[in-house]
């Protein structure tokens, strides 16, 4: 899941993103309103967390527009300001949930977790590829039937190529949804990590399902369709 993250105090940005990172979630940050919007313009996120009190725009303002620009994904508001009119406010303006500073960062996983349960209400938790299946509420990889186990970048790599099955997927998208934007663009990683994740997905398998395209980035493919 690929989240965005709004919020100007620096040392609480990094908190939380290392919690939701542990977590298996992708999150991209920033600290203000304004690029906010413009990251919503040129990326998918599955969920917004946005502080009220930002730079420039502040979080009302950006759910409001996410809104009224027809973006559905769900929307968590963080906040110091408290009082109920503060909250239907926000409500009001197509947030979708509301979480008062200072709070404990279980109490926030655990609204990420309904909130993104919510939205995929109608999608399968199970992700399957051939004989390769990967059950995204407990987090358990098999292949034929047997257990794969996988360190959680490699279990992040594995569904964004499993949700883009039979399709290729370029480097730079895997950098950007797997990673952080801002990471590791002019390096290996993503060569390093597919391999990490074929040898435990392919290697013990005739019908190999990560292709890499030349140049451009790798498919995992349904093998009659190699």
């Amino acid at each position: 899941m690929n989240i965005l993250l709004v919020e100007d105090e620096t040392k609480m940005a990094a908190f939380i993103k290392e919690a939701l990172g542990e977590q298996h979630y992708a999150v991209d940050v920033t600290h203000d309103g304004d690029d906010a919007l413009r990251m919503a313009e040129v990326n998918f996120y599955d969920l917004f967390i946005l502080d009220i009190m930002l730079p420039k725009k502040d979080g009302l303002a950006v759910c409001k527009e996410l809104r009224e620009k027809k973006n559905n994904s769900p929307i968590l508001l963080l906040t110091a300001k408290s009082k109920l009119q503060d909250k239907v406010r926000g409500l009001d303006l197509g947030a979708d949930d509301y979480l008062p500073k200072p709070f404990e960062i279980e109490e926030l996983l655990a609204r990420v977790r309904a909130l993104l349960r919510r939205s995929k209400q109608d999608k399968s938790a199970i992700l399957q590829v051939a004989d390769l299946v990967l059950n995204q509420t407990t987090q358990e990889v098999s292949r034929a039937g047997k257990p794969i186990e996988l360190t959680s970048k490699e279990y992040a790599l594995l569904r964004y190529l499993m949700i883009h099955a039979n399709e290729i997927v370029p480097r730079t998208m895997i950098i950007e949804h797997v990673w952080d934007v801002e990471s590791a663009a002019f390096t290996n990683v993503v060569d390093v990590y597919i391999n990490y994740i074929r040898s435990k997905v392919d290697k013990d398998f005739s019908c190999p399902l990560i292709h890499t395209v030349r140049a451009v980035g790798y498919i995992l493919k349904e093998p009659e369709s190699v």
